[in-house]
């Protein structure tokens, strides 16, 4: 493997930049001069480690109180996104972590703006939040369908003309920026699949019965729009990644691959925060002194007499 500040580097885009994901290798698997073996067990130790700085740096983003981090994980079908969340995740403590996954949205969800939904499930502070999917479907599914903008009864809205999907990118930049400044850190990744990749995860699925429950029709369905929603992909990358939320393009062909860099990513994010531990008030440091004075007393209270 590479160093890793320079792999996570490749992967951030930076805004402005022309995102094309030609130049964005899906299979990427470190230096193929050092047998594969070598490769993988290296980034599961580095895996290991960086969920292990995770756990201590999620134990100060709840004591400080300060910040709330949301994760937002968008990919084509079978790219591993649930596995992906629940390998970082592993060693973070769940009352600390809250995923939420978005499915079609429903008459009540229609009912609102695109991001309103969205909206009620970000994490509050000292907690991490994670989209499996996310308001950036509206600009990815809903661009490869734009008959479902009719659901949607936005009056005036032309789904044909650019200016409509400028305006979404628009008001994502601004709700993120919004949510950045009042103590979110977010952070976005897109676990870039290849085509030939998620043939053999379906065909996985297919040939494993204990797999048959994740796979749908629409799966098929959808791997038929593959160049529309590469398309809207570059696009969406390039129009909405920014200083205060930038995505990150993450090979995923590979899961020992995703799952490091992914891990790296978001423990340095929160590392770099500076987060510290509260401070004690002289009262408290007071309170303190008297508990454990108290609680020294019982045992000694407690201790068998020289009679008995």
């Amino acid at each position: 493997m590479p160093d890793p500040r320079e792999l996570i580097d490749h992967c951030r885009i930076e805004p402005k930049e022309k995102f094309r994901l030609k130049d964005h290798d899906p299979s990427f698997a470190g230096d193929p001069k050092i047998p594969k073996a070598d490769r993988r067990a290296f980034a599961e130790q580095a895996l290991t480690q960086e969920v292990a700085e995770m756990s201590a740096a999620q134990e100060l983003l709840y004591a400080s109180d300060t910040w709330s981090v949301l994760l937002i994980f968008q990919a084509m079908d079978a790219a591993g996104k649930d596995g992906t969340i629940k390998h970082v995740m592993s060693g973070v403590n769940p009352q600390g972590v809250e995923v939420s996954s978005f499915k079609s949205p429903s008459s009540e969800e229609l009912d609102h703006t695109f991001l309103w939904r969205c909206t009620k499930r970000l994490p509050q502070r000292g907690r991490i939040g994670i989209f499996n999917r996310s308001y950036y479907e509206e600009v990815l599914v809903v661009k490869v369908h734009p008959e479902m903008i009719h659901a949607q009864k936005i009056p005036e809205a032309d789904p044909e003309k650019k200016k409509f999907w400028t305006h979404r990118y628009e008001d994502i930049n601004e709700f993120e920026r919004h949510l950045s400044r009042n103590g979110t850190k977010i952070l976005k990744f897109f676990l870039n699949v290849s085509k030939e990749e998620q043939r053999q995860r379906f065909l996985a699925r297919l040939d494993d019965p204990a797999k048959h429950w994740k796979f749908s029709p629409s799966d098929l369905r959808e791997r038929g729009h593959w160049d529309a929603y590469m398309e809207a992909y570059e696009e969406m990358i390039t129009e909405t990644t920014t200083k205060w939320a930038p995505w990150y393009v993450i090979p995923a062909d590979h899961k020992w691959v995703s799952r490091a860099i992914v891990a790296k990513v978001i423990s340095d994010t929160i590392t770099s925060l500076g987060l510290k531990s509260p401070e004690v008030s002289a009262e408290q440091r007071a309170g303190i002194e008297t508990a454990r004075q108290k609680l020294a007393a019982e045992a000694k209270d407690n201790e068998p007499s020289k009679k008995d």
